[in-house]
């Protein structure tokens, strides 16, 4: 198989944006005829039409969308290459790309990547937000190195990454102190009836929740779900509800969002897992990463 010429494929992603062959030759300071010829040689290669005629303009085929598709993403890389070798400091600088699952509390994200500001070397911590699918995305195409998320990848995707599990955080449940105050006698029964923040039913944690909540015996107000780790604490530093957070970062919670714990949920943890590339040659900052059980962290079984 002919390799692909990416001046071909460069040529095409500038007239689907310009629309015109025309317009892109102008663009590109280029003949008509160069661009027009060397996209008769890709479709040629690609064995499909890529346009087709629409009035004085052209309009993508159906060949010609997952084209542009791959084609925003390989030179949208190939701009982030540019940008990282140029704005890079000095070769001794080691950066790691890391994407967080908006799921994740964003405190212990931070505590697990201060394992990797501590190192000796000079490290730049690039972070990324975002769903979990997204940033596995990302991590396939090698725009991150890492992904912090609530579980594992999928076993069987067509994805050659890895998965390690940072640990398990036990969870419990914290609130504004005028809901502490009024639901802290008689906890966890006092829950029935009690105005509750969730994370949504993406969030792997949201099933262990539930699950207690069932076994508890209290049907609890749902007053808000939020795929956002965040925004939940956004909105239970409001007071309007009761939400749940690791124990570990109970100090935290407490002076950045002047909330008080409520009680733990027995058997009830956040998993945290780092996801990455495989790699004969692993990512310094990775291996201290995954170095060891995390602070804070819970046995199995515990």
């Amino acid at each position: 198989m002919t390799p692909l010429n990416y001046k071909h494929l460069h040529y095409f992603w500038v007239v689907a944006q310009e629309g015109s062959i025309t317009r892109a030759a102008d663009r590109l300071g280029v003949a008509v005829q160069t661009i027009s010829g060397q996209l008769s040689i890709l479709e040629r290669q690609l064995g499909k039409a890529l346009f087709n005629s629409q009035g004085r303009g052209l309009v993508l085929s159906e060949a010609g969308r997952v084209a542009l598709g791959f084609a925003d993403q390989i030179f949208q890389l190939g701009d982030a290459l540019v940008d990282a070798v140029q704005s890079s400091d000095s070769e001794s600088t080691l950066r790691l790309r890391a994407g967080i699952s908006d799921g994740i509390p964003k405190l212990l994200a931070y505590r697990l990547l201060s394992k990797v500001t501590d190192m000796p070397a000079d490290v730049r911590l690039i972070c990324d937000e975002g769903e979990f699918e997204t940033l596995l995305a990302d991590l396939a195409l090698h725009r991150l190195d890492v992904v912090l998320t609530d579980r594992a990848a999928p076993v069987g995707a067509n994805l050659k990454v890895f998965s390690i599990r940072l640990g398990d955080f036990a969870t419990g449940l914290f609130g504004a102190p005028k809901l502490i105050e009024r639901y802290r006698a008689g906890f966890p029964l006092s829950l029935d009836g009690a105005p509750m923040l969730l994370p949504t039913r993406h969030n792997a944690l949201r099933n262990r929740i539930d699950r207690w909540l069932e076994s508890t015996g209290v049907h609890p107000k749902i007053v808000g779900e939020f795929e956002d780790s965040a925004l939940l604490n956004t909105f239970g530093r409001g007071g309007l509800g009761i939400f749940p957070a690791p124990l570990v970062l109970a100090a935290d919670i407490e002076s950045q969002l002047n909330a008080q714990r409520l009680g733990a949920m027995a058997g009830v943890s956040e998993q945290i897992y780092a996801i990455s590339n495989e790699r004969r040659i692993r990512h310094p900052a990775i291996e201290v990463l995954c170095a060891g059980k995390a602070q804070g962290a819970i046995e199995p079984g515990v």
